[in-house]
């Protein structure tokens, strides 16, 4: 499955729970509060004044790294 910017938080870690570093190096301290099952992966971002395009690359990297 592949991560894009209308994703939430929350649905890319059920996709692998490894990825809550990549969410941390970003800023994106509050993995378990509400907005994390709400917003966008575009939306945190803007919240948190980080690159949506780069967090979806390097969330999909890890991933299909993750998977072989």
């Amino acid at each position: 499955m592949e991560v894009t910017k209308k994703m939430s938080i929350r649905e890319v870690l059920l996709i692998n729970p490894g990825t809550a570093r990549i969410f941390m190096e970003f800023g994106m301290h509050c993995l378990g509060c509400p907005h994390a099952t709400a917003e966008s992966l575009e939306d945190a971002c803007a919240v948190h004044g980080t690159n949506a395009d780069e967090l979806v690359d390097q969330l999909n990297a890890y991933i299909d790294e993750a998977n072989g």
